[in-house]
């Protein structure tokens, strides 16, 4: 038996303004570097899982437009990708179709949108895909292969049980870091968030053990990797996270993730997590502003919560030499055009390293897609290719479609023009050398 697992990777912004923006700003075109050149941990996942005997082809597609053919001879193709480029993946799973080769589909938008994707292919994964994996192979075996595969309950998996992803697969030249995952799924709601949340409601860690045997496979194939937590929010459980850095000091690893501001609460993680390879967070302020805050966190509305926090909290994370890149989401319901200038005065003033702007994106799935459909403030329904975080199709509730666009062209410009960068990281090094946390060592406290 013989199984293709391809992943569709490129991502492209129809924003013809900041396309061309991004041509000319470094922040921009590295940040589309780095979105393209990851893996997919979850295709690397299911390979991981599957018995030996099972000859297994990793691919990545970047632009289906470049196939002119595909590769061929296989019993099964899986296809993995994300709302943005799900219509190229719908073409490549067609012309697998019409060759009379299984097709089956799974991740975020298909289990958002199954009907759509049943369309396109022979099977629909909708939940984890470990634990739906096998029914698959063994339905391949028979010739039996259903038209959905649907964990119940949503979310079950148990990480104890994670396979170790095959990074064997992988040539690591082709990146600039590889992802390992510690936990899955958040604690808090965001309306906006189109993460795990779809495939796992509950928040759930992986074993330090697992975590650790992941990262020395991916040592096996690169000596002192880069590697990214792809964790919704990782730090969400202390203890565990407690356990983890420890474990991560003698592994000789450099690594970043995605957090909350609550991580600037606890000076014991800080301190593990510089002494463990930490080179930057990325922390989702959202937006400085009160107004547009509230109401964005659907469970106790934590993040207006935080707000008087965040200029301190970043001082703090970054005196450990942690370098903090800021995310802010223009668009919001609260935002007015005053918005973009709040975000660059406090960008300015809270020393930040770098900072991530994106539009407000109302991905299939989420309770924001829900109510801005609801609303009839979709402005083309279906178009998931404009779901890349750099495209509108929305329209905003305090300033028009217009207004939104040139005021984040606006910001762009600035935030990442050479002098701006430039006396980012100026202030950086500046408050660092000042800091009385840096250098020193927590462990043993």
């Amino acid at each position: 038996m013989k199984i293709a697992l391809i992943a569709m990777s490129g991502v492209r912004a129809h924003n013809e303004e900041l396309t061309k923006l991004g041509l000319t700003l470094p922040g921009f075109v590295e940040r589309n570097e780095t979105i393209a050149s990851l893996p997919s941990l979850g295709l690397l996942t299911l390979a991981g899982m599957t018995p030996d005997g099972v000859d297994l082809d990793y691919i990545e597609i970047a632009d289906i437009r470049e196939q002119t053919s595909l590769p061929e001879g296989y019993d099964l193709v899986a296809i993995s990708t994300f709302s943005a480029q799900v219509a190229e993946a719908y073409e490549l799973a067609d012309r697998y179709e019409r060759k009379n080769v299984p097709v089956v589909m799974g991740g975020l938008h298909v289990s958002a949108e199954p009907v759509e994707a049943l369309a396109h292919c022979t099977s629909v994964v909708i939940g984890e895909g470990e634990a739906l994996w096998p029914d698959v192979l063994a339905d391949l075996r028979e010739g039996a292969l259903k038209p959905y595969y649907i964990q119940s309950p949503l979310g079950a998996f148990d990480l104890a049980k994670a396979p170790v992803p095959r990074f064997d697969l992988l040539d690591p030249e082709r990146y600039n870091r590889l992802t390992v995952q510690t936990s899955r799924g958040c604690p808090h709601r965001c309306e906006f968030c189109a993460s795990s949340r779809l495939i796992s409601p509950r928040y759930k860690v992986k074993p330090v053990e697992k975590v650790l045997a992941e990262i020395r496979a991916i040592k096996d194939i690169w000596d002192r990797p880069f590697i990214e937590f792809a964790d919704d929010n990782s730090f969400a459980d202390p203890n565990h996270s407690r356990a983890l850095l420890e474990a991560l000091v003698d592994e000789r690893i450099r690594w970043f993730t995605e957090t909350d501001v609550s991580i600037a609460e606890n000076d014991h993680l800080l301190g593990l997590a510089r002494d463990s390879g930490c080179k930057m967070l990325l922390i989702g302020f959202e937006s400085p502003g009160a107004a547009s805050l509230d109401g964005i966190e659907l469970n106790t509305n934590w993040k207006v919560r935080q707000r008087e926090r965040y200029a301190a909290a970043i001082q703090h994370v970054q005196s450990y030499g942690i370098r903090v890149i800021g995310c802010f989401v223009l668009g919001l319901d609260g935002d007015t055009p005053d918005a973009f200038r709040q975000v660059l005065d406090f960008a300015r003033d809270s020393g930040l390293y770098d900072v991530q702007i994106t539009f407000l994106t109302p991905f299939p799935g989420t309770p924001l897609y829900t109510r801005l459909k609801d609303e009839g403030r979709i402005l083309q329904e279906g178009a998931w290719e404009l779901c890349t975080l750099f495209d509108i199709n929305h329209r905003p509730k305090n300033m028009s479609v217009e207004e939104l666009q040139s005021g984040f062209l606006w910001l762009g410009e600035i935030l990442y023009s050479e002098e701006e960068t430039r006396a980012r990281k100026g202030r950086f090094k500046d408050a660092l050398r000042e800091s009385s946390q840096f250098g020193k060592r927590t462990l043993g406290r």
